[in-house]
């Protein structure tokens, strides 16, 4: 069956079996590792992309579902304005430890910036609920999501 949809901001279409989940046509037909496979399940947030500005597991999806949609990855989020703004605080802030869980940790602070541009510590460890790391304990990001609201007010 023939999907289209808009990945990264570039329109594409791909032969593929609808079933198939939209993570494994991500990664091995469009070559983008950046979203990545742990629990399999919905449940860690590592394989989160944004569809039609909504956060989403993609090991959930089938990409049937993606039929005619907006999809974005870290990959099409990283040359972005917001993007930059939320890597410095990550930096500042030392958030980033192994960096497994951190593109699907961005792509959640995205939606939440987009939804809540002036979000509490509460909203914001709501808001990452959803991404597991087994790295930090979670303050250090908590604090870099506040900070990038403060950075890039105005931007989301």
């Amino acid at each position: 069956m023939k999907i289209r949809f808009v990945l990264n901001h570039k329109k594409v279409e791909i032969d593929v079996d609808p079933l198939k989940r939209l993570l494994d046509v991500v990664r091995e037909d469009f070559d983008l590792k950046g979203v990545k496979e742990r629990c399999g399940e919905g449940e860690c947030g590592a394989c989160a992309v944004l569809v039609n500005g909504k956060l989403m597991n993609s090991c959930l999806i089938p990409v049937a579902q993606v039929d005619g949609k907006e999809v974005l990855t870290i990959e099409g989020y990283k040359n972005t304005k917001k993007y930059k703004i939320i890597e410095e605080a990550f930096l500042e802030a030392g958030a980033v430890q192994c960096g497994f869980c951190t593109p699907g940790m961005v792509m959640a602070i995205e939606a939440l910036l987009s939804q809540n541009p002036s979000p509490e510590e509460s909203d914001v460890r709501e808001a990452l609920s959803g991404n597991l790391c087994r790295c930090t304990g979670y303050n250090m990001i908590v604090d870099a999501v506040l900070l990038a609201a403060l950075k890039g007010k105005g931007l989301w």
